[in-house]
């Protein structure tokens, strides 16, 4: 049976994430709520890190949630942001207050950032092609076909058992397949650039990122792992384009820099291993539902 509660969870990050939460934890006005273990929350943290946005790191326990979070987001979910809005003036005059108004769904959240922090003046580049409306739904296209196909994949895999109806070879080619059918609609070959969209880094890339981190873990808890290498040698170029993109992945610094040390991702993952994680993504990979 699942555990209820998984007690044991480390409350703060650690590694590189720890130091850019720590350079995060000053009282400001934008707040993101957050899990260190989760990668939803790591797409925001990403996004925040890539638009070099100022912003307050809040740590949420997730089994200790404190009343001024839940009235934030009833659902006690992260990644959650506080965005500051301006409040009504007494007696209808103009704004004079702050107010925190919250955002959840961390690829609504990261299109609030993009968007809302726009001035590349002051802020990284535009994660979305502002400049182009295909582009921009084609990007969205894909970003779906990530929370759709290829996230729901991992968690399959990385939480099957001996009992599932499914096999773990079955959950395992449907994961490849749907990282594949991704790299194969990337655009740029040799010389470009390595991202989704060639030489430009975007929301598609963030999107992926934090699953893509982790699939070390289905390597180390999996008889036969993600299965990369076997497929590389049925398909060479849509392997390779994908370690390009992988290889320039991990090495980005909006990773690196959120990203906690393998040894409390094990510890944390073990639990979808064996398959008793009493997340409520756990809980819909085990009924079959769609994802939260």
């Amino acid at each position: 049976m699942p555990n209820p509660v998984d007690k044991t969870l480390e409350p703060q990050p650690s590694g590189r994430a720890a130091e850019f939460a720590a350079a995060h934890a000053a009282e400001h006005p934008l707040k993101l709520y957050g899990g260190w273990f989760c990668p939803f929350v790591q797409r925001a943290w990403i996004t925040l890190h890539e638009k070099r946005i100022a912003h307050q790191y809040i740590e949420i326990n997730p089994y200790h949630k404190e009343a001024s979070f839940l009235a934030l987001n009833p659902r006690g979910l992260v990644p959650t942001l506080a965005v500051p809005v301006a409040g009504p003036g007494a007696n209808g005059n103009a704004p004079h207050r702050r107010e925190q108004k919250p955002l959840y769904e961390s690829t609504v959240l990261c299109e609030y950032l993009d968007e809302a922090y726009a001035d590349e003046g002051h802020y990284g580049p535009r994660l979305l092609p502002a400049e182009d409306a295909y582009e921009r739904a084609r990007c969205r296209l894909w970003i779906d076909h990530i929370g759709t196909k290829i996230v729901p994949g991992f968690y399959q895999v990385i939480q099957h058992t001996p009992d599932k109806a499914y096999s773990l070879e079955e959950a395992r080619r449907k994961l490849l397949s749907s990282i594949a059918t991704w790299v194969q609609e990337m655009d740029g070959d040799e010389p470009s650039g390595p991202w989704f969209l060639g030489d430009r880094f975007s929301l598609v890339d963030v999107m992926l990122a934090p699953w893509a981190r982790r699939l070390f873990l289905i390597d180390h808890y999996k008889p036969g792992g993600v299965g990369i290498a076997e497929a590389r040698r049925e398909d060479e170029k849509t392997w390779a384009r994908w370690q390009r993109w992988f290889d320039a992945m991990m090495a980005r610094d909006s990773l690196r820099n959120t990203t906690s040390t393998d040894d409390k991702y094990i510890e944390v993952y073990k639990r979808y291993a064996e398959d008793t994680t009493g997340s409520e993504v756990g809980q819909a990979t085990r009924d079959g539902k769609r994802l939260p």
